[in-house]
């Protein structure tokens, strides 16, 4: 009566009082309750995808440096210790591939191979690029798959699960390259040859060339056979590879007509203009 707000008939009931009627009244149906599982599924899945990519990112960094790496072999006064130095990198990058596999446990891998696609194919590159300097022949997939056999002797990458899903995971398990995960990142090695050629004829190198040229030769008629009945990345990416095969063969030719004319030192220059002027002709950046 002093002129104070006057309450309504519901503030009489408590907040949580009214919300547990409103809910009483409005009960989960079954239709919800399913939209609610699907909604966790999904975000499972999501996180997972989303990890994966991590990992694949940085698969794709390791092996990247390991490239690099290796490029310093026909420089560097022992090779030996950059190929222990490559083993170890790729070693670190395995263990990254083990948490991948781990990952997909119980999972069909196709559903999350667009996440870890681009790191497996950087991986393939380096694995091949260290094969070749080894052997100056090419890895086989099996060869690639052998070595992603992984035990359960280590656990530092599941050490936050428990000891009952410990006891569900298989002793052994592996991650297998698919087919197009290999074509692809032989045929991104073909890029790094093509480096190594230049590389080797500034070095004083002039038989490595004619070597690199032959092995291109044989990977490019290989590619061929596939042609366009492959899947599109790989046919996108022979165009690369006939590139590659050219400014080796045009390094081969210099040498074999102007070897005796241009002094060694200045080889290494030559290929370079000359593998400038071909991409600017191409519109290759």
């Amino acid at each position: 009566g002093s002129g104070g707000f006057r309450k309504r008939k519901h503030d009489n009931f408590p907040h949580g009082q009214r919300r547990e009627e409103k809910e009483n009244v409005n009960p989960p149906s079954a239709l919800m309750t399913s939209f609610k599982s699907f909604q966790l599924e999904l975000d499972t899945r999501h996180d997972k995808y989303e990890r994966l990519v991590k990992l694949s990112r940085d698969i794709t960094i390791e092996s990247k440096r390991t490239i690099f790496l290796l490029h310093r072999f026909t420089s560097a006064p022992n090779g030996e210790e950059i190929l222990s130095e490559s083993e170890v990198k790729l070693d670190a990058v395995r263990r990254k591939i083990k948490q991948v596999a781990q990952e997909l446990i119980g999972e069909d891998m196709y559903q999350f191979h667009r996440a870890i696609s681009p790191g497996l194919q950087e991986y393939v590159e380096a694995v091949s690029f260290q094969y070749f300097i080894k052997t100056r022949s090419l890895i086989s997939v099996e060869e690639i798959n052998k070595q992603l056999i992984f035990t359960a002797e280590d656990r530092e990458e599941t050490t936050n699960t428990t000891s009952n899903s410990h006891d569900k995971e298989p002793h052994t398990w592996s991650l297998k390259i698919t087919p197009v995960d290999y074509l692809l990142g032989v045929a991104d090695l073909t890029g790094e040859l093509m480096r190594l050629c230049i590389s080797s004829v500034g070095n004083g190198d002039i038989d490595t060339p004619f070597e690199l040229s032959q092995f291109l030769r044989q990977i490019y008629d290989g590619f061929t056979f596939i042609g366009n009945t492959g899947p599109y990345e790989v046919s996108k990416k022979l165009y690369t590879l006939k590139q590659s095969l050219a400014k080796v063969e045009n390094a081969c030719y210099t040498l074999k007509v102007r070897g005796s004319e241009i002094p060694k030192h200045m080889l290494a220059d030559v290929f370079s203009t000359k593998t400038e002027l071909i991409d600017q002709e191409e519109g290759l950046p």
